[in-house]
């Protein structure tokens, strides 16, 4: 079972801040923390004072069952006179594990991985070269190697959705642990003054926060997700849980004006399943054909062309195939035989291109 998680940048907000969010989070069942130490800009009189305020946040996280990891990079250990052969001063900090933001060259990630505190080493999903199999080549513990994708904070500069999939498929045939980021509208802390959002996949950057999660379940890439930002709403934590328990896959339709009680039962009271001889054209789900053959289905007036995201039912006078309802995928000109009653709601348009032949769905109309 995945694991939802929050990120924290103590060094920017108060312990107080970060307790109540941890005490919150954890009433949705989150248990991931994720906190930053790149040290990029941190002055050495400034050191102490910030990872103090880190042990305390990570020992209480700890005391509510969350696990912690730390985001380092070979600049961090250096600045720190941390040798890759002793992980002990992140064992004395309380972290589950620590993410590489940038790596070494594989044979000190092995040896980490070897390290006698059982500590995690995660590392960077987000990247197409040989880092995961030069790793590998030094024999790691395998129990103790995880991966995570990046955040990018600068609007159009996160992956695509089909370069996401190939770099997650990477380490999923390797049976390795995977996470990566979503962001909070509501949220404006994170690592650098500027950000734009800090999500792994960038269509995902504007989107609401229960979409990016649905989405990110779909795709079935990734177990862990992380909110990159902080500090996420509860009413955003209570649907980042809802949308990650979900069992099967649900849409949202925004109704047509007027529909009729038939077209509503079609809708909502069925258990569609996307039939497994598919168009290009079309998700069919041709079960309330069989439930609803004697019911009444008349026509309504249709007056523009099929769009993408179009919800359909087929009216009576399309004979053997009345009752039918389609989900478009593409554009097609009108046709009085269908009834158009309603669209797929903007936000769930994603989630079209991860359903699957003989994949079940639920579609709920959206409601004010």
């Amino acid at each position: 079972m995945g694991k939802l998680g929050v990120s924290l940048y103590p060094e920017k907000s108060s312990f107080e801040k970060d307790k109540a969010y941890l005490a919150l989070a954890k009433q949705y069942d989150f248990s991931r923390i994720f906190m930053n130490l790149l040290l990029f800009n941190v002055k050495k009189n400034q050191l102490e004072p910030i990872i103090k305020r880190m042990k305390k946040t990570i020992a209480y996280g700890n005391h509510l069952g969350f696990e912690t990891y730390l985001d380092v990079n070979p600049y961090t250990l250096k600045s720190l006179g941390i040798s890759t052969a002793d992980l002990a001063y992140f064992a004395d900090l309380g972290v589950k594990g620590i993410r590489l933001d940038m790596g070494f060259t594989g044979k000190e990630e092995a040896e980490m991985t070897r390290n006698r505190y059982g500590l995690k080493i995660e590392i960077n999903m987000s990247n197409e070269d040989h880092y995961l199999e030069r790793i590998f080549d030094y024999h790691p513990n395998r129990a103790n190697l995880v991966g995570c994708h990046n955040f990018f904070p600068q609007a159009y500069t996160g992956l695509s959705t089909e370069y996401f999939i190939h770099c997650s498929k990477r380490f999923l045939k390797k049976n390795l642990r995977t996470a990566a980021f979503v962001t909070a509208p509501s949220a404006k802390l994170g690592p650098w003054e500027l950000q734009e959002g800090l999500c792994t996949i960038e269509a995902h950057r504007n989107l609401p926060l229960y979409a990016q999660v649905r989405h990110l379940k779909a795709l079935d890439v990734v177990e862990d997700i992380i909110i990159g930002n902080a500090y996420a709403v509860e009413n955003e934590l209570a649907e980042m849980k809802r949308a990650f328990l979900e069992e099967r896959l649900s849409l949202t339709v925004v109704p047509a004006d007027g529909l009729w009680p038939i077209e509503k039962k079609i809708v909502e009271d069925v258990n569609h399943m996307y039939r497994g001889d598919c168009s290009e054209y079309m998700i069919r789900s041709s079960l309330p054909r069989f439930i609803y053959r004697e019911s009444p289905l008349p026509a309504r007036e249709n007056s523009a062309p099929i769009q993408k995201g179009d919800v359909l039912i087929l009216n009576e006078n399309y004979g053997q195939y009345k009752a039918e309802l389609q989900i478009a995928l593409k554009s097609r000109p009108k046709d009085n035989r269908v009834n158009k009653i309603g669209q797929i709601a903007t936000e769930d348009l994603l989630l079209l291109e991860t359903l699957q032949p003989y994949t079940d769905f639920h579609l709920t109309f959206k409601r004010d």
